[in-house]
């Protein structure tokens, strides 16, 4: 087999591509900046959640090459926008083989494991076979949020929520989920503002109210914060601001500083409100009860975090409730 000479243009996902002694490690946060961020982000935005390589090949079988792990993870094979095969790599584990791929030129995206990070070795096909990045022509999209947004415990890595609506939407994703790190933070609204963009969703409040970070008096001012960033660069792009799914435990007790989910999801759509007054037409509020409510408890075995049945159930809802408006707006 041939390997494949890889750099930025093979990624999809990333934020930043570190370059190091035994390969190629995808980040989503600017790896040269990571000391702007709190080590608690920084750690899972190391994770692979939505990093993919995107290429056009002939070749029947690929062989991705990855450095070892302390913990199992999945690599998925999606050919065409379809998912093919799911190979897991047990701890220790460093070569992924995919076989019997279509005998024709076609698109070939490898979706990493969203809950680890991933060192790329080498990327081999067979002698011979044509192998080029795949065209730069989807809407970008941007996803910030939570472990709801990361989405470690589904399926699979191209079965997460934000990929699945991806692909339906024929979009590329750049997921921004941080377990438990999802915080309003005015450093995350920079790389968002920073980054291309056509479509940006923004799922807020669950790790706020987890975390007691931000009170009745500060969480409406750092939305309004994070808005008015990513606004400095994406006047005009469709920013989709999503409240706390259903959460049983939290809907009306109080965290110890006196939030629940009901006073977040008033705050949220007052601060989209107020903004939408001054004249954001592009600012769409999204309720989470309306993605997940009540209805679907039986979904949400630790009553926090979907199952994986429960994420393909979440892109479903997303799907009606997210589009891309840009060609309307000029």
């Amino acid at each position: 087999m041939q390997t494949i000479e890889l750099n930025n243009a093979w990624f999809r996902g990333a934020v930043s591509i570190e370059t190091n002694e035994t390969g190629i490690r995808p980040w989503r946060l600017p790896h040269d900046r990571l000391n702007l961020f709190a080590a608690q982000v920084v750690q899972r935005a190391g994770d692979a959640a939505g990093v993919r390589l995107a290429f056009l090949t002939d070749s029947t079988c690929v062989e991705l090459c990855v450095s070892k792990s302390d913990q199992d993870r999945q690599f998925d094979l999606v050919v065409e926008g379809v998912l093919s095969e799911t190979v897991i790599l047990l701890i220790g584990d460093e070569v992924c083989l995919f076989t019997n791929l279509p005998d024709r030129l076609k698109r070939v995206e490898i979706y990493f494991t969203q809950n680890a990070a991933v060192n790329v070795k080498t990327l081999k096909v067979k002698d011979g076979a044509s192998t080029m990045p795949a065209p730069n022509n989807q809407p970008r999209w941007i996803t910030y949020g939570s472990s709801i947004t990361q989405c470690s415990t589904a399926e699979s890595p191209s079965q997460t929520w934000p990929a699945i609506v991806a692909r339906h939407k024929g979009w590329d994703l750049t997921c921004l989920g941080f377990a438990g790190q999802c915080h309003v933070e005015p450093m995350v609204a920079r790389v968002i503002r920073d980054l291309p963009a056509d479509i940006i969703s923004l799922c807020l409040g669950i790790n706020v109210m987890g975390g007691n970070t931000l009170n009745l008096r500060t969480f409406r001012s750092a939305i309004f914060g994070m808005i008015s960033i990513i606004r400095e660069k994406h006047g005009d792009t469709p920013i989709f601001v999503i409240s706390p799914i259903y959460c049983p435990h939290r809907e009306t007790d109080a965290n110890v500083i006196g939030m629940n989910l009901v006073i977040m999801r008033q705050e949220i759509q007052e601060a989209v409100d107020i903004l939408t007054s001054y004249g954001d037409a592009n600012l769409i509020y999204v309720d989470g009860l309306d993605i997940m409510g009540e209805a679907y408890v039986e979904h949400l075995p630790d009553h926090l975090h979907p199952s994986a049945e429960g994420y393909k159930m979440m892109a479903n809802r997303m799907l009606s409730k997210l589009s891309d408006r840009s060609h309307t707006n000029g």
